[in-house]
Order: C-alpha cells, then structure tokens, then sequence
C-alpha cells in the first residue's frame, strides 16, 4: 500500500513537470517555424525579371536578356494562334553531310501553338497532313485520331503589369538537345557517333524579337567519336538558326498541283472529301500575288501587286558583282508580266543605317540575298512556305563566294574549242557577271516555286544549237530551271553563238501558270478546268513539257539537244581540242601546275557526263505526264535502234581506251601515278549503270508491251563482245582493257550472287554469258598473245569459275 501510495505521489509531481516541458517544446518549435516563413521567397513579379538591368527587345514577343536568362512575354492575344517554326543550319563544320549539306540548310519546318494549360504554356506541334472543314463531323475524329505533340512545357513566371500577357523561361530549352528543333538528325548521329551535347560548351548565342518572327541563334557542342573534321577534337560544333513566324491569318487560296507543270509543293490527307476514301491533296508552293486593281487586271491590262516581291542584297556583296545579282532577280519581272503584273519582283541595295537603322536580314519581312565567304561552290535558292497552303512568306538565296570558280572552270572547258574569249584562267568579268546573273535566275526560279526541269534542254533540236540567230533568241534550253549551263554542241567557226544559258519560254509559261489569277474562282476546285485547258494548249509542244530526272534519257542534267548520242558526239570533239590545248591555256601562263590538275580533273568529269547522257538511253523508258484525254501513252521505252545506237557509241568512246585522256603532257606533270584507277573508275561508273538491276528489270518489262524492244539479253552480250573484243583476234590486250574487263566479270558476279530480290531472268542471263565468255577466253588463252594478255585471260578464267561454281 504504500509503495502504491508512493508511485501515486511521484506520478502526481512528475506529470506536470512534462506537460510543461511539451509546452515549452511546442512554443520553441513555433518560434523556429516563424523565422522560416519570413524567410520564404516572395511570388515573383513582373520587376523580378524586367528591372533597370534587363535587356528587352520589342517584336512578335518581347523578349527580355538579364543575367544569362530569356525570358519570352507572350500576349495571351497570340495563344493558339499558329506560327511557324523553322529550323537551319547557320554555321556548319567542314564536311558534315559529306559535302551535301550547305550552311542555310532546312533542317526540319513544323506548324506550332503556344497554348495554355493550368499554371503552364505548351509548345505544341500543329499537323496539316491531316485535315477536314471544321464545319463536319468527321472533324472531331480527324482531331481526336492526330493529337498533337507537346515540344515543351514552361511553367508561367508571372504576368504583366496589366495582365494580357505571360512571361515564361525559355532558356533551358533553347539550350538543351531538345530532338524536336535539333539540327542534328538521327542519322548524322549515328554516323558521326555522338553520344551527348556537352552543355558546358553550349549556349544561346542570341535571340532577336522582329514584327513577324523571333530568331535564335544556338551554339551547339557534342562530344562524338568519328566527327566529319578536326577528327582528334572528338567534337562536333554547329550554329543553328531557329526562326518562329507568325502564319497568316488571312489564309492565301491554295493551287490545286499538277505534275505537268513543275512546282514544289506541299501536301495532306483531305477527310472532307466525299469520296469513298481520305483525298490526297497536293498545293503549289507560290508567292501570294494580288493586282491592286482587280477590275483592270480582268481586262487583261498590266497591273502592280499590292505587295511585290522583293529580295535585298548582302551588304557584304562585292561592289563590283552587285549589278549582276540585281539583274538575275530583276530579269523575272519580264516574266511575270506573262501573268498580268508589271513590277512583280526586284531586288534592291541594302539600306544604310541612316536609311533604314532597323533593317536586318534575319527580319522575315525583308528576303535577300545572301554573299557567303565559304570555299564551297555552290549558290541556294530555299524558300518557307505556309504548309496551311503553299505561301510563299520568305526567302533567303545563298551565293557561296567560290562559286564563280566553277563557272569559269566548266566554262572553258565545255565552250572553249568554239569560244575563244573562254580560253583563259581570267575570264572576262561581263562574261563572269553574265552566268553570275544566270546563276541567281535560277536559284530565284527555285524561291519562286520551280524546281528542275531538265527536260527543257531536250527541246531544242541539236543542230539549232549551231545556230546564232537562234540561241541568241531562243537560248540553249527552254528554261533557266534545266541545269543546261553552257552550249558545248556550237563547233569552231560557228558564229554569233549565245554560250551562256538564259530565261526561256518554259519560264513565261509555268510563272504564267501558277501565279495568273483565275477569274471568278472561288475555290481551287474551280480553277481545275482552266488551268487544266492551259496545259492542254501547249501539249503537243516539247518546249512546255515538264520532266524529272530519274530514267527518262530526255530528262537528263547537264545535257542539251534532243539527241544525246549526236550532242555528245559534237561534246567529244571540242573536248578534244580542248584537252590538247590544256597546257597552253593554263599552266604556260601561270608558271605553275595547280590549275592545269585542277581542270584536267574537271575535264575528266565533262567526259564522264557526255558518255553518261548517251548511257541514258539505254533501258530508259520516257515519261510523258498525261491525263486520260490526252492522246498517247504516259510510258514509252525508247526504241531499239536509238538504244543499239547508244551501245555502239559506248563501246567505241567509253570502253574503248580514249588515249587522248592520257596526254603525258599533262599526266607527267600533275601526278606520280594512279592513272589507270582513274580511267577504270570513270569507265565503271558507266559499267555499273548498264549492269544496274532496276535498268534490266525495266528492259525485261519492256519485252511485254513491244516484243522487238532491245531485250536485257541483247544488252548484255553486245557488252560482253564489245569489251572483250580482242579475244575473238590475236590481239594483246592493254592495262587499261584488261581493268575494265576484269571489272565487267566482277559486276556480273555481284548480279548473280546477288541475295536481293530480282527478276528470275537476269540471273538466268548473267549465268549463260559468262559460260559464253568462258568459252570464248578458253580459246583467247591460247592464241599468240603476249604474256601478260596469256595471264590476264587465265585471271579471268578463275575469275569466272568462282563465281559459277563458287565453292
């Protein structure tokens, strides 16, 4: 009892000793909490990021620069409205792409909304491959079967003072390896080996907020284990462009595409269609051109456009090529009168500062022309469209500084033999202007919405090309948009010829075409059967035809006249004349050997190119587009005589040894060897063309629709007599034969062992001439020959025999 009597008492002194003591401890804890939350950061307002020390630049957004930070204010009247977003390459390394990627380079063009969502803003993708009046049904399904990715999502910072705008951070983004803006493919990846972007060595180099568009410009550094330069950097930098600009809201009505006429263009899945599928749809890519007076344009009088199209000139351009790069934009102007507008394009000298101190060319309101101090020989003519329909909104023509070189170069070599003013290193500059004026003509036609045509230089008879009064009027092709830059077919004592290319009757007609105003057509639909009778018109005239350069041996680059066989045959001849002049016209004016390689080297790709057109025509088929009213067939294998034509011309100016190739002259003077791999080199390229499956297919095809074509079987043995024609006499065989036709077994091998799919018959084929040729060298062996020709037949011999009974 009374040790409970105890335990009580202690527990009575003890218990308010520990209420006291939580006491105590619950006001100590409230008193550390305090200090806490006074020292909880305040909600960021507008003056945390725009204050006395932050940059702001005024334009489609404002976007404010303070201490490493850019912060984008977005009014919230430009949620949801579209904008583009393009993505270049400004600067790149040395070799990326292997020299087919220029700086300028369209990496990716995408369709994007700023949109909001809770406490954030998405940057989103907006597709038009699919789409459908938003008026039906089926819209809700288009939109529900598509959704749209989120690029981003940025966390609102805050608003401005008057709430219609919200400001958010971009400049994690901009300055991580976001895949979606990423001017690095995955392919470049992969073959560059990349493996991460080295942020340390990445960084915003700016962002410029403009009227109708914002640019950034990245600086990018990935580590990479193979990477196309400076291989022990083991890195890879590039300078990316992005650009962001603001679509019209006023949507230009599209042109219906029609492949008869060539046009770039853009394309999507139509679900509004009442048909009994999704219709593909296909819109010419052109500038949006309207007559300030309607009335007077339907008249058919010349009107002027609301908004011309201008281009304005680099401030960086020489002074003295200025002028001709004018001219090359100026001289469409005539062209477009063809539609109905007078003053429809011009280019103009770049403002000064004291003109114009708001001017820059990576503002999408001015299009120009840009001068590029680059070794790379070529000229650009990109353009960005609206994908909505095919508007033209901007350009930007890139002259890269050395292409004038190749000009000159090619120049001399194609037109020299017949042009005596060519025949220099130092070409007259009206000359060297005038293909500069030529070259930006074409690369305006690409901005306007041209691609190639090179079928256009097909239309002219060869004989024409002989002709002054007619190349002065008519040029060399019928376009500036065939890549037919020089008359090389006009022979010494030909006068008065025009060498240079120019703007022709295609020209007038596909401009007329795809920019003349369709009266009273409300739709695209209804402008379908007038622009239908305008190609019709012209049909039957091979100067409006349009073609692409893939089989069809009228549609070749580099070719003139509508006879490739007779064309290069005129080719040959100056190039020989030219070839035995080469010293002369180069080397024996400098004092040195640069020049004459570096032309006897291109003199080899001019070769290659005249024997290439004649390689064309045999197993190609021509394509002739027509719809079903038209008279003809769409597809017609050129018929066999034109191609046992171009065979016996192969056989005698491309397989046959061309000794005048191998002057020592020159050879003894530019290189200590590799003479024979360069002549077997050019003479495979055109093997190999002739060997290639697709050709045989298509001469196996052709059999079925005319069974007295110039058959797949008849090729191959013709090239098989022709290139081991000494093994039918007594005959040594020279290195240059004896390469080429161990390089003719070992094609035929490849096609035989072949483990991709083929025509069973070309198997078939392979497998019996080469027991004919067998036979044939069995014998050769044996005939007085010299010894070399003895061991090259029995190379051949073995050659043969692992290929048909490889094991």
């Amino acid at each position: 009892m009374k040790k409970v009597l105890l335990f009580s008492l202690m527990l009575a002194f003890l218990l308010p000793i520990q209420v006291n003591a939580q006491k105590k401890k619950s006001k100590k804890d409230k008193t550390t909490q305090t200090p806490s939350k006074s020292k909880k950061s305040k909600k960021p307002t507008y003056k945390t990021y725009v204050n006395a020390k932050t940059k702001t630049d005024e334009g489609l957004f404002k976007v404010h620069h303070n201490n490493g930070k850019y912060i984008y204010e977005i009014p919230k009247s430009h949620l949801g409205k579209e904008l583009l977003l393009v993505t270049r390459i400004k600067d790149i390394p040395a070799g990326l792409g292997g020299g087919y990627v220029n700086a300028g380079s369209k990496i990716n063009t995408q369709v994007v909304v700023w949109e909001q969502f809770q406490k954030k803003i998405l940057l989103k993708v907006k597709s038009y491959n699919a789409v459908a009046n938003d008026s039906l049904p089926i819209y809700k399904s288009v939109k529900a079967n598509n959704l749209e990715p989120i690029i981003y999502a940025f966390d609102i910072k805050t608003q401005n003072p008057d709430s219609t705008a919200v400001l958010v951070d971009v400049t994690k983004f901009f300055s991580s390896d976001i895949k979606a803006i990423s001017a690095l493919p995955s392919f470049f990846r992969t073959r560059y080996k990349v493996r991460r972007l080295d942020a340390s060595r990445s960084f915003i180099n700016s962002i410029k907020s403009y009227p109708k568009n914002i640019e950034v410009i990245q600086d990018f550094t990935y580590d990479a284990s193979a990477p196309p330069s400076n291989r022990n950097t083991n890195t890879i930098t590039i300078r990316v462009n992005q650009s962001m600009i603001v679509l019209p809201e006023d949507k230009m009505m599209p042109r219906l595409y029609d492949k008869r006429v060539g046009y770039f263009s853009i394309g999507n899945v139509d679900y509004s269609s009442e048909a009994l599928k999704a219709d593909s749809k296909r819109y010419i890519r052109r500038w949006r051109l309207e007559p300030k007076d309607m009335a007077a344009y339907n008249r058919g009088e010349l009107v002027e456009p609301k908004k011309p199209i201008v281009y304005y000139l680099d401030p960086g351009t020489p002074e003295k090529l200025r002028k001709y790069i004018k001219q090359g934009v100026d001289d469409w102007a005539k062209v477009f009168e063809t539609a109905g507008f007078k003053n429809a394009i011009m280019a103009k000298y770049p403002p000064t500062k004291e003109e114009d101190p708001e001017f820059s060319m990576e503002d999408v309101r001015y299009s120009s022309i840009r001068y590029v101090a680059s070794t790379t020989r070529n000229a650009t003519g990109p353009s960005v469209s609206d994908p909505r329909t095919g508007e033209i909104i901007e350009s930007d023509i890139i002259w890269y500084h050395n292409h004038l070189r190749s000009y000159r170069n090619r120049y001399l070599l194609e037109t020299g033999a017949a042009n005596p003013s060519a025949r220099t290193l130092d070409t007259p500059a009206e000359e060297i202007g005038e293909m500069m004026r030529m070259v930006i003509s074409h690369e305006v036609g690409h901005a306007l919405g041209l691609p190639h045509n090179m079928a256009a230089s097909y239309a002219y008879p060869v004989d024409s090309l002989r002709s002054g009064k007619f190349t002065q009027k008519m040029g060399i092709a019928a376009t500036i948009m065939d890549y037919a830059r020089y008359n090389y077919i006009a022979q010494p004592g030909d006068k008065n010829i025009r060498f240079i290319r120019q703007l022709g009757p295609y020209d007038h007609y596909s401009i007329n075409w795809g920019y003349r105003l369709v009266p009273n057509a409300n739709t695209p639909e209804q402008e379908v059967k007038t622009l239908n009778k305008w190609i019709e018109d012209k049909a039957d005239n091979p100067i409006y035809r349009f073609g692409a350069q893939r089989f069809d041996p009228s549609a070749q680059t580099e070719g003139i006249g509508n006879d490739q066989v007779k064309a290069s045959t005129y080719g040959m001849k100056n190039l020989k004349i030219v070839a035995k002049n080469l010293s002369k016209w180069t080397s024996n004016q400098t004092n040195n050997y640069e020049d004459l390689s570096e032309l006897y080297g291109e003199l080899l790709g001019v070769w290659s190119r005249y024997v290439g057109h004649v390689t064309g025509n045999i197993g190609g088929v021509y394509e002739v587009n027509k719809k079903p009213t038209q008279k003809g067939f769409v597809y017609e294998p050129v018929d066999k005589a034109k191609q046992k034509e171009a065979m016996a011309w192969l056989q005698q100016n491309a397989f046959k040894t061309q000794n005048w190739l191998l002057d020592k002259s020159i050879l003894a003077n530019i290189d200590e060897s590799g003479y024979t791999n360069n002549m077997l080199r050019l003479q495979n390229r055109q093997l190999y063309t002739l060997l290639n499956p697709r050709r045989l297919e298509r001469m196996i095809d052709a059999e079925v629709l005319d069974n007295k074509t110039y058959t797949a079987l008849n090729m191959i043995r013709d090239l098989r007599i022709g290139i081991f024609s000494e093994a039918n006499y007594t005959r040594n065989v020279d290195v240059f034969r004896r390469s080429l036709q161990k390089s003719y077994i070992d094609g035929m091998g490849r096609l035989l062992n072949s483990k991709n799919t083929m025509h069973a018959d070309i198997k078939s084929i392979i497998r019996g001439e080469l027991e004919g040729l067998n036979f044939q060298l069995s014998i050769a062996k044996n005939r007085k020959v010299n010894r070399i020709t003895k061991y090259h037949y029995k190379d051949c011999l073995a050659k043969i025999r692992n290929i048909l009974d490889p094991k």
